[in-house]
């Protein structure tokens, strides 16, 4: 299996709209390993869809509790379980993650028992351990490690950078956060730089859209970070290439690819994509876009 990087839902917020994308998750596929990051809504048919069977889920890490990171990851391990999934699965996770994991067995209690015995499947409360975690390397095993690092999302205290290292390549994810500097150190050198990304052109009209007008505008702009911000992070971190994702906003018609372009140019020269539902990314790849 060749490295790869899946994005399997490219929008920030948690809210979908007709025919637009799907809130943040991706598949990284490294080392043998097929690892999920977040857990947006649509997620189970994102990894359907980048042709990960379901049973053969392994490794899900979430970098932050915020619904469009979270609210699947239940029901993605619940229908891996339901079409076979037999074998440990390792989630780690924030602060809380642990009650959220015990609170979705819950709901589901009726369904798990009587599958077991209505099915024969083993238990799924015996099959999924939950690791919470903070910053510093997290992971280490068979040539990958897995670090993180606490970036700058108010008022969430507990959201993390991720980065994996493989002899195949290492991949940063940003997570959510404002424009974060130490960013530029904890991903220098990386092959791919996975970067949340906003608009100031779009912002007025997304609160529009979703309501909450100053409330909503002064957590968007204090919480997330603009394109060009991004490809300054990317420019002194000396990425092989930036992915632009969580868009912000991904599903306003009056913004195209080339306006997400244009404004990380202002900063970025390297290497470019911008996120789009079910896009591969080749971790070894070092053409331009």
């Amino acid at each position: 299996m060749s490295s790869r990087l899946v994005l399997l839902g490219s929008k920030g917020g948690p809210a979908i709209r007709p025919g637009g994308p799907w809130p943040t998750s991706s598949l990284l596929e490294i080392g043998g390993r097929s690892i999920v990051i977040d857990c947006g809504l649509g997620v189970t048919r994102g990894v359907t869809d980048a042709g990960l069977p379901l049973k053969a889920l392994d490794l899900i890490v979430i970098t932050h509790l915020h619904s469009d990171h979270v609210l699947e990851l239940g029901p993605l391990i619940h229908t891996a379980w339901t079409a076979g999934l037999a074998h440990p699965v390792r989630v780690f996770g924030p602060a809380g993650t642990h009650a959220y994991w015990r609170g979705f067995l819950q709901s589901m209690a009726f369904d798990i028992d009587i599958r077991i015995v209505d099915e024969g499947r083993p238990d799924l409360r015996a099959l999924v351990e939950v690791v919470e975690y903070s910053e510093g390397e997290i992971f280490s095993q068979n040539g990958l490690t897995l670090s993180a690092l606490r970036v700058d999302h108010p008022p969430v205290t507990d959201c993390f950078a991720l980065r994996f290292d493989h002899a195949e390549g290492s991949v940063v994810f940003s997570a959510d956060t404002a424009y974060f500097p130490p960013l530029a150190d904890f991903a220098r050198g990386a092959d791919i730089l996975v970067h949340e990304a906003m608009l100031a052109e779009g912002v007025d009209r997304l609160v529009a859209r979703t309501g909450n007008g100053a409330r909503l505008k002064e957590h968007l702009l204090a919480s997330h970070t603009f394109a060009e911000q991004a490809g300054a992070i990317a420019a002194a971190a000396g990425v092989g290439r930036l992915v632009l994702h969580h868009l912000i906003p991904a599903d306003d018609h009056e913004i195209s690819e080339e306006h997400w372009i244009a404004a990380t140019r202002k900063s970025w020269t390297g290497a470019l994509t911008i996120a789009a539902d079910g896009l591969v990314v080749k971790i070894a790849d070092d053409s331009s876009v």
